[in-house]
């Protein structure tokens, strides 16, 4: 299977990173831009946001990882995760299957690879653009993407929130408590309940992703992929109605995370914008 990357922007560990790129025939663009929130740790996280061409399919890849405990998880995310999902023989019959197997098989290795690795954790949504004409978005925890079709806000990725799933948690033999703190988490540890890594919740956690798909008709105007940074403080419409205005996808990204910032977000914000029209 032989991969030529058209446009790749991969973004670090750095506090600061904005970008932009376009699909071949420059039908679809993308724009990028993530800030370090006020806590006292390094950046944690990261995005995917590119264009290969595999076996004369042109794919988009979009992703935003947001790590917590260290940024490693999402670092390693960055690097395999949609190398595992296109390496899956079913993709191009089954890419639902495909998309939910190497989840589970890049959270086994990650929770295998060392012992170090697997401590800390990360959520993840990911986004897969097939030709252009069909989309596929799947997720773990708070990291969302939302569609706009039209200009009305589509959520296309689930908040796993431990509230939500208080009864698989409580059944595989842990708890949901709103101490400390009033957000509730899982052993009241961690505010998610499916997430990659975190080895010491593990057995408490899912790591399977919620998954949904949609054509890309004439309709379809942008898609908006943010950390929870973001929709802590902006709902779905709100970030739909000013990216819209916004013509070029890197200003309307840098534009959503101003605004996130106008807003007191204190988390770090990182916010990917794919314009297909």
């Amino acid at each position: 299977m032989k991969v030529l990357v058209k446009e790749m922007f991969i973004g670090g560990p750095s506090s600061y990173s904005s970008g932009k790129g376009k699909n071949h025939e420059g039908s679809v663009k993308f724009g990028f831009d993530l800030v370090k929130g006020k806590a006292n740790h390094p950046m944690e996280d990261y995005h995917v946001a590119r264009f290969v061409e595999i076996d004369q399919h042109e794919l988009g890849l979009f992703a935003i990882y947001d790590g917590h405990s260290g940024d490693r998880v999402p670092s390693y995310l960055q690097k395999h995760l949609f190398d595992n999902i296109l390496s899956e023989n079913e993709f191009w019959v089954d890419p639902k299957r495909s998309i939910t197997k190497a989840y589970e098989k890049t959270d086994e290795a990650i929770l295998t690879h060392d012992s170090d690795l697997g401590r800390g954790g990360s959520t993840s949504v990911t986004a897969v653009l097939i030709n252009g004409q069909r989309l596929w978005v799947a997720n773990l925890g708070d990291s969302r993407a939302v569609l706009s079709k039209g200009g009305e806000a589509i959520q296309m990725s689930t908040d796993h929130e431990p509230s939500a799933e208080r009864v698989s948690i409580e059944h595989k033999g842990g708890f949901v408590s709103n101490m400390p703190g009033d957000v509730p988490r899982v052993n009241g540890q961690l505010a998610v309940s499916r997430a990659f890594g975190d080895k010491s919740l593990k057995s408490h956690l899912r790591s399977d992703p919620a998954i949904q798909d949609t054509i890309v008709d004439s309709k379809t105007d942008l898609l908006v992929l943010a950390s929870d940074g973001l929709w802590k403080v902006m709902d779905n419409q709100e970030a739909v109605d000013i990216a819209r205005r916004i013509k070029d996808p890197q200003k309307a990204a840098k534009r959503l995370v101003a605004e996130a910032l106008k807003r007191d977000s204190k988390d770090d914000i990182s916010c990917v914008v794919v314009r297909f029209r």
